[in-house]
């Protein structure tokens, strides 16, 4: 379909839980994936392990096209606990977290990365509630911390509808923070319930610069999660998503993730199957 291919395809590295780069190059090969959006922490976590996980991935032509970073004390329990403590959002963590993506500039600047995401936490869709504008003066300082190194900062989508993060990122590029864009995950917009996944990703498409491939279908009480399934199980219209992706002639990555499940090889295996029919 379109511009659309299956080069585009790579694996966020968390999906498989690796243990180290050689195991991650052992799931990748067993894929026949070139391309990794990697978790940055362990970097300069244990670095010991992971340190020169750039050569060895290069070694195997393996490129890193993306990295991934989170925040302190976030509790994905229920819907209550991510609010209350993911992201930028709560006070006690800020220090913290700003250190966090301090650490992790360092290591995007040293790896060259173009992109790095995180989720931005759950931003308040009145511009007047307090927590906008100090979300703004928080994100904007941290996504400084990697302008100069020409790193774009994206949020992950799902805690906010598209109006709000749109909103919200024009904000940032007041508040001179134009380095920001999305990373558009359609399940994360139904397992949170925040708006359709298609008019979401039609609303937010001049800043999406890198795409999720997850599936999920919508809780049947309200308040609570949806449940993330393989790719084409669930309630996202694939067909019509990469319709969109292809008018627009996207050109940016289409990261498989999956964070559920007992055979996440097979399952991503399934995932590549099945977008692979659609382009």
């Amino acid at each position: 379909m379109g511009n659309l291919s299956p080069s585009q395809f790579g694996i966020c590295s968390w999906s498989t839980h690796p243990k180290d780069p050689a195991d991650l190059a052992g799931r990748l090969k067993e894929l026949g994936l070139k391309k990794i959006q990697l978790h940055l922490t362990p970097i300069y976590e244990n670095p010991q392990v992971w340190g020169n996980v750039q050569d060895d991935l290069n070694k195997l032509g393996v490129t890193i096209v993306s990295g991934m970073f989170g925040t302190k004390g976030e509790n994905y329990s229920t819907l209550d606990t991510i609010r209350e403590t993911g992201g930028f959002v709560p006070d006690a963590n800020f220090e913290a977290n700003f250190h966090i993506a301090q650490k992790v500039a360092v290591v995007s600047g040293k790896l060259k990365l173009t992109k790095v995401s995180c989720h931005a936490g759950f931003i308040p869709p009145d511009v007047n509630d307090p927590m906008f504008a100090k979300l703004v003066d928080r994100i904007s300082k941290v996504a400084k911390l990697f302008k100069n190194d020409g790193i774009t900062l994206l949020f992950e989508t799902g805690q906010e509808t598209a109006d709000t993060l749109w909103t919200f990122l024009q904000h940032l590029d007041k508040a001179g923070a134009p380095n920001t864009g999305v990373n558009f995950d359609p399940a994360n917009m139904i397992l949170y319930a925040k708006g359709d996944p298609i008019e979401s990703l039609k609303k937010l498409l001049p800043r999406v610069q890198q795409v999720h491939i997850k599936d999920a279908v919508k809780t049947q009480t309200p308040g609570t999660w949806g449940k993330e399934v393989a790719i084409g199980d669930g309630e996202v219209d694939w067909k019509a998503f990469i319709k969109v992706l292809s008018d627009a002639k996207f050109t940016g990555d289409l990261v498989i993730e999956r964070e559920a499940g007992q055979d996440r090889v097979g399952d991503v295996k399934k995932a590549i199957e099945r977008i692979s029919a659609l382009l």
